[in-house]
């Protein structure tokens, strides 16, 4: 099963799944799993192996910071590239020109900057192009699917600390009082200094659980917080 088929099951299962008490465990597991499955689109299938994987994959970068350029097929992504770097792609009158890139180089006061007509995992900058003919309905549509796969756009990362509970190895020698050093207690403890009005405590707990974080503190600082702030 490819991974966007993977994808699709998982967001049938949450259609089909109404939220209550009962069920916010299991949501949180298909949210933490989906998650997982869109980044892997963007990054590719980590490890290695085959087993029918994404469509991620990455560009070397080159230069001081990368630029990838996003937008609807034949908008002129390639074309512009073309302009700014003078690196040529393939391009054509009709849709779905680019199933590569050559990444492209430009240089701003002296610094070179990689330019990309396509999106990986490397860009430090999208740049959104459109259709001067279409409205601007299609750059609410991108920044929606961008945000669908954990891309955020011109936001600071959340301010959420999840912190690994170290486990003491002095702690079994019990012969030996003067060595003992105070040990932190098993199991997830949530701490949070603003109101937990979109999180449910059952769905952290899933969501860590998918993670393999079953010994953990999570210090939760978010005002509005949502399970995708606590996954990013």
């Amino acid at each position: 099963m490819t991974t966007l088929q993977k994808i699709k099951e998982i967001e049938d299962e949450m259609g089909r799944t109404q939220k209550n008490k009962a069920t916010s465990y299991h949501l949180g597991l298909l949210k933490a799993k989906l998650a997982k499955l869109r980044r892997e689109l963007i990054a590719g299938p980590q490890g290695g192996g085959g087993g029918g994987g994404g469509i991620g994959f990455d560009v070397a970068r080159t230069g001081i910071a990368s630029v990838g350029f996003v937008g609807f097929p034949s908008v002129g992504k390639s074309t512009l590239m073309s302009k700014l770097t003078g690196t040529h792609s393939e391009v054509a009158a009709y849709e779905f020109t680019t199933l590569t890139t050559v990444p492209g180089t430009v240089k701003v006061h002296g610094a070179p900057i990689q330019i990309l007509d396509l999106l990986a995992r490397t860009c430090n900058l999208i740049f959104i192009v459109l259709d001067v003919l279409k409205p601007l309905n299609d750059k609410r549509l991108i920044e929606a699917e961008l945000e669908s796969f954990g891309i955020r756009l011109n936001k600071k990362p959340p301010a959420i600390v999840v912190r690994r509970k170290a486990r003491n190895p002095l702690s079994s020698f019990y012969y030996y009082p003067s060595l003992m050093v105070p040990q932190d207690k098993g199991g997830i403890n949530i701490t949070n200094t603003v109101p937990l009005t979109n999180l449910d405590p059952d769905e952290v707990k899933a969501v860590l659980s998918e993670y393999k974080m079953a010994n953990c503190d999570i210090a939760i600082r978010q005002p509005n917080a949502t399970m995708d702030d606590l996954i990013d």
